[in-house]
C-alpha cells in the first residue's frame, strides 16, 4: 500500500474504462464512500476519459492503463472494461501488488478467473468482483428470510428471463456483449451471472450443474437461448432458462420450500413475496440510486475498518465462473 493509504486511512482508487456503467451504478458510489478516494481513471479514448473526469472532479486522467496501475499514490484499481481484457489487466494489478476490484463476470471464462483468482492469492491481495446484488438489502431481506427458516427446508429454485430482440440486435450492429469471442453466452453471460453469483450467496455453492445453450436467431455469434439445471451442495435443486428472442420481458424467480415459498425478481424493480405457514409479507425495497453503494462501502469496511467480511470476493466469483461454464458445456 502507498504512504497516503497507511498516513491518511484512505483508500485512493483509479477506474480502468470509465465507461457507462461507471456513470451511475459504480463512479459515484466510490467518491460517496467515506474513505475511499476516486483519483484517477484511464480510457483509450483519452478525450472521453477527460470529459469524465472533469464531470465527476477527478484529477487524474491517463490514457495508459500501465501509468494509472503503476502511480505510487494510486492504492487500488477498479476494472470496469469488457470482460475480455479483465484478466490482462488484473495480472498487471496483481504484478503491482495493489487492490482490486473488477466488473463481473470475473472473465470470459473459469480458466482466465482461475489465473486472476490464483495471482491475487499468491501474494494474499484483496480482490473483489461486482456482484453487488449480494450487498443490497432487497436481497439480503430474502436471505434473512431464508436464514429464519420460513418457508422451511428450501427444496427448489426456478428462475425465468426472457427478453424481446432489441433494434440493435436485430440490426446486427457490432456488440462486444454478443460476441462470443468475448462473452460466448451473450447476454447470457451479462445477465445470468448476476443471479446465479446471487443464488450462492442465497443458499450455498453448487456442486453440479448442465445446462442446454444454443443460438436460435442468428442476429449474433453468442449463444441467445441457454436452459439449465443443477444443484447446490445443501441438496437445492435449481433450474433456468434465459431466452433473448421472446415477445415479452420476464423475470421470475421462485424458491419453494417445504413450508413455502419466495417470489423475486433478479432486475425487475417488483415486490419481494414470502408466503409460507407462519408468515406473509410483501415488501418493496428501493435500490439506492448508485447501486453499487453498498458493494462499494462494504469493501471500504473490510479494507479500512476491518468489520466486515466482503460477501463478494475473488473466491465466491470464481465459483460463479465454474458455474456458468459447466451450463455452457466448457467444462
Amino acid at each position: 500500500m502507498s504512504d497516503s493509504q497507511k498516513l491518511n486511512n484512505s483508500i485512493r482508487w483509479g477506474i480502468i474504462g470509465c465507461g457507462n456503467v461507471t456513470e451511475v451504478k459504480s463512479g459515484p458510489a466510490y467518491k460517496a464512500t467515506k474513505g475511499f478516494v476516486l483519483a484517477a481513471v484511464m480510457r483509450r479514448d483519452f478525450d472521453k476519459a477527460k470529459d469524465y473526469a472533469q464531470r465527476h472532479k477527478i484529477d487524474k486522467v491517463y490514457e495508459n492503463a500501465d501509468d494509472l496501475i503503476n502511480d505510487r499514490n494510486i492504492d487500488a484499481v477498479y476494472i470496469a472494461t469488457p470482460p475480455d481484457t479483465h484478466k490482462f489487466y488484473a495480472l498487471k494489478i496483481a504484478s503491482a501488488g495493489k487492490i482490486c476490484c473488477i466488473e463481473k463476470p470475473m472473465s470470459p471464462s473459469y480458466k482466465d478467473s482461475l489465473k486472476i483468482y490464483n495471482a491475487f492469492k499468491d501474494k494474499d491481495l484483496p480482490l473483489f468482483v461486482a456482484y453487488y446484488r449480494r450487498s443490497l438489502p432487497r436481497f439480503n431481506q430474502i436471505k434473512n428470510w431464508l436464514d429464519n427458516n420460513y418457508i422451511g427446508d428450501v427444496r427448489h429454485i426456478n428462475w425465468h428471463l426472457s427478453k424481446p430482440a432489441s433494434d440493435i440486435d436485430k440490426s446486427k450492429v457490432y456488440n462486444w456483449r454478443t460476441d462470443s469471442e468475448i462473452a460466448p453466452g451473450g447476454y447470457f453471460d451479462d445477465l445470468a451471472s448476476h443471479g446465479l453469483d446471487l443464488f450462492t450467496h442465497l443458499l450455498g455453492d453448487i456442486k453440479n450443474a448442465h445446462g442446454l445453450s444454443l443460438n436460435q436467431q442468428g442476429f449474433y455469434s453468442s449463444k441467445d437461448a441457454v436452459t439449465a439445471c443443477w444443484v447446490h451442495e445443501n441438496g437445492t435443486t435449481g433450474s433456468g432458462s434465459w431466452n433473448f428472442g421472446c415477445d415479452d420481458h420476464t423475470d421470475k424467480v421462485q424458491i419453494f420450500g417445504s413450508k413455502g415459498t419466495i417470489l423475486f425478481s433478479v432486475f425487475h424493480n417488483n415486490p419481494i413475496i414470502l408466503n409460507s405457514d407462519t408468515k406473509s409479507e410483501e415488501l418493496v425495497i428501493e435500490h439506492p440510486k448508485h447501486i453499487q453503494l453498498h458493494h462499494v462501502e462494504g469493501m471500504r469496511d473490510m479494507l479500512i475498518k476491518k468489520n466486515h467480511t466482503h460477501p463478494s470476493s475473488g473466491g465466491s466469483a470464481l465459483h460463479t465462473s465454474w458455474v456458468m461454464d459447466k451450463i455452457l458445456g466448457e467444462l
